[in-house]
């Protein structure tokens, strides 16, 4: 029985091999897709944080005026940053941006003062900024509220279409994972199938057969999890270092919940496939094996 089951475990270690690698390169492309979300999100999130809202000052509000205004809008939660350009500076970037300066023309500085800011990502929604135009309108010291309102609609718009593109490619994914890893432990437990059924027929509980395989399944589903993982982290250094603007985006708790969410479905997919398996030998009659 010690030789039988020696010579099976033997027989059954290029399965175990082959099953890891497979797992591990279904676990990688999902990953690889993980991280493409991720980075989708973080795209969608720094387009819309660069998002810029112009406040433009009345011509007659004194300095304590727009000192309270400047702090004000600086104290809002939608705020990300904010600068507050005086009229000379607002002169300095109208010419900056390759435009004729206007003081052979005019005596006066026609430009206004403004306060511009940038918005936190979940306010860059067309009700939230109407909201925060009426408000910011109400103040004496106001005289316009501007912003690319035809860009954040685009940009939303844009952003759910993304989202839902990759959502539906995600699912269809994971289920293709879900059956081709289920497939691949299928055809690594196949080679044990007269272990297994050699097992029970000497007396051997289902429990006393199935607790070592599904701790090699845990085991094995693990290093699929960490190869699939280390492949990643190698892919994403180097596209970073071809890509340095990537590096900026890296969300490293996301790709913590990834790494970690990787190992796990490793493991909990190759544990139900090895224990169905195996369960589904021993159901079986001897005849029906071969």
């Amino acid at each position: 029985m010690t030789q039988i089951g020696k010579s099976s475990a033997k027989r059954s270690q290029p399965s175990y091999f082959m099953s890891i690698l497979g797992v591990s390169l279904v676990l990688f492309i999902l990953g690889l897709l993980g991280w493409i979300v991720i980075n989708a999100n973080k795209l969608g999130q720094y387009f819309k944080e660069n998002v810029e809202v112009r406040v433009y000052l009345r011509e007659n509000i004194t300095p304590k005026d727009s000192v309270t205004l400047v702090q004000y809008i600086a104290n809002k939660p939608y705020v990300k940053e904010y600068e507050y350009v005086t009229k000379e500076l607002a002169k300095q970037k109208f010419v900056a941006d390759g435009n004729d300066d206007w003081k052979n023309i005019l005596d006066a500085n026609p430009l206004p003062a403004s306060i511009e800011f940038k918005l936190r990502n979940q306010y860059v929604q067309s009700d939230s900024l109407l909201a925060i135009k009426a408000d910011l309108e109400q103040n004496i010291g106001v005289n316009d509220v501007q912003y690319p309102r035809s860009l954040v609609d685009n940009l939303n718009e844009n952003v759910r279409k993304i989202s839902l593109i990759l959502l539906i490619i995600a699912i269809t994914l994971c289920i293709v994972v879900i059956v081709l890893i289920d497939n691949t432990i299928k055809l690594a437990m196949f080679s044990n199938r007269f272990l297994i059924k050699t097992m029970q027929m000497v007396g051997a509980t289902r429990g006393f057969i199935a607790k070592p395989m599904d701790l090699r399944a845990v085991i094995n589903g693990a290093i699929a999890g960490l190869i699939a993982l280390a492949g990643i982290v190698a892919l994403v250094f180097f596209a970073e270092r071809q890509l340095p603007e990537l590096k900026a985006m890296r969300d490293t708790s996301w790709l913590l919940m990834l790494g970690a969410g990787i190992i796990v479905l490793g493991i909990l997919i190759s544990l139900l496939s090895t224990h169905r398996s195996v369960i589904k030998y021993l159901k079986m009659k001897l005849d029906e094996l071969y």
